[in-house]
């Protein structure tokens, strides 16, 4: 489970957030390439954007789900 106090500090301000946990799998920038994006130096993936509509956030909602270290969290603020 993502921990909001290990999320990395390029993500977006906002619900979705990626942590330390990350693998640099791709899932979730495949999921939700409009939201998520590659940290090239340093080989992991962050949230670049927060959803901005319902069709956003369940692609958000899926790559959470679907991230295999479950290194996407969703603190709800």
């Amino acid at each position: 489970m993502a921990d909001k106090a290990n999320k990395f500090p390029e993500n977006s301000q906002g619900k979705f957030y990626v942590d330390d946990q990350c693998i640099d799998c791709d899932a979730c920038r495949a999921t939700a390439p409009d939201n998520f994006t590659r940290h090239d130096e340093k080989g992991y993936s962050y949230v670049m954007k927060q959803p901005a509509n319902d069709t956003e956030f369940q692609l958000c909602v899926d790559a959470m789900e679907g991230c295999p270290v479950e290194a996407i969290g969703n603190d709800g603020a």
